[in-house]
């Protein structure tokens, strides 16, 4: 751990410039879905209790540098005043006289939210001009906003080299368990990766089978690998020009010593319907007018084997096509496995990415999980292996 936390920052009287990612779902300027909101409370609260001064920055939307009304993040402030209970100022600049006034003007305890980062189009360029101007509003950077850490840009890589820099504690909680999983883990390890392509996940199976024990590959992808080793798929979701590729996958986890969990047996229709007729076969005798959307009981019950071996456990996408019953079964029963495991402090599990945080959900499993990351493209990019610039500037 390279990097400093708020417990070892001295901040009384201090201003803090807090980015957060609060780029929450709004419908007709009210906020749906508070979620991201609520998990930064702790770093506010933190902060205020410490006796320093909140001033948050964040972006939302994509406005490009541009002043566009509907991305602005004053319809945000009720709901985070809701949310942290406390007085919310906002500020329609992120930089600029007005924004000072505004923090010197507040009262402790009071939060300043300053205006969406992405009105300047230095923001997305790091720039060192709009670095310097965000910067003569704070003595503290704090970033608490891992699912922004992939974006070298001037709120959450150049601030945190021009100010004394630490991460908040939902930035903590995420790195602790990301190194927990892949850093240092207890082995064995292993992985699922599940989702529609290989193609979009090519540099995070080249990763993992160099760092995993197991990796378990499951959904539309696992059709590309069942293809890749001459079986028939029939009709299913495929991407048959890989099958190159997938053979190169399999040899080098062969390589490096990693077992590749593949469906042994499969469930099919001849639709992809909810209720939909199905069967189970062999995963080598897939019929020519059916589509493979799940992976069947063979196959479950040795991924529940597999997780019983295992200590540490990364999850990314699902098993099947969980969005319909009952092609959800492999996802459901594997997670509520590794939840069950999770739950009774024998497996450390840790899971993200859209879809997985979508079927953990659905299958109840989510709240057994050790961790369960928001983060998106920047928690595949970690899994992947690949260096975030707002965690790397952290380290300096």
């Amino acid at each position: 751990m390279g990097w400093k936390t708020l417990d070892d920052m001295a901040l009384p009287g201090k201003t803090v410039l807090l980015r957060v990612d609060i780029n929450v779902p709004v419908k007709d300027g009210q906020v749906t879905d508070a979620t991201r909101i609520m998990r930064i409370i702790p770093t506010i609260d933190s902060i205020i209790g410490s006796g320093g001064k909140v001033v948050l920055l964040a972006h939302f939307d994509r406005p490009k540098g541009q002043r566009i009304p509907q991305m602005s993040l004053q319809q945000l402030a009720p709901a985070l005043e809701r949310a942290a209970g406390r007085k919310v100022i906002f500020v329609a600049d992120c930089i600029g006289a007005a924004a000072k006034a505004a923090i010197d003007a507040a009262d402790q305890g009071d939060v300043i939210l300053l205006e969406n980062t992405r009105f300047h189009a230095g923001e997305e360029k790091n720039d060192p001009d709009l670095i310097a101007q965000m910067a003569e509003l704070g003595d503290v950077y704090c970033n608490d906003a891992f699912s922004a850490a992939h974006r070298a840009h001037a709120s959450t890589e150049g601030l945190a080299r021009a100010l004394p820099a630490c991460a908040g504690r939902l930035m903590e909680a995420e790195l602790r368990a990301l190194e927990a999983a892949l850093g240092a883990p207890k082995r064995p390890v292993a992985a699922v990766v599940g989702g529609a392509k290989v193609s979009t996940k090519l540099d995070l199976l080249s990763n993992l089978v160099e760092k995993v024990d197991h990796l378990i590959i499951g959904g539309g992808m696992a059709n590309t690998f069942l293809a890749a080793q001459g079986h028939a798929i029939g009709k299913s979701l495929a991407e048959r020009e890989m099958t190159q590729t997938a053979n190169a996958i399999l040899q080098k986890a062969a390589s490096a010593g990693c077992e590749v969990i593949l469906p042994s047996d499969i469930v099919v229709a001849k639709e992809f319907a909810e209720g939909a007729e199905n069967s189970t076969h062999a995963a080598t005798a897939c019929p020519e007018d059916g589509m493979i959307l799940d992976a069947g009981p063979q196959t479950v019950a040795a991924i529940k084997a597999c997780f019983d071996k295992a200590q540490t456990l990364i999850w990314n996408g699902p098993l099947g096509a969980f969005e319909i019953a009952p092609f959800d079964t492999a996802t459901n029963a594997a997670a509520l496995h590794a939840a069950a495991r999770s739950s009774q402090g024998t497996l450390t599990s840790v899971a993200g990415g859209g879809d997985t945080v979508a079927a953990l959900n659905k299958s109840g499993a989510a709240s057994g999980f050790s961790y369960i990351s928001t983060a998106g493209g920047a928690f595949l990019e970690w899994m992947e292996g690949k260096t975030l610039p707002g965690v790397a500037a952290l380290t300096q």
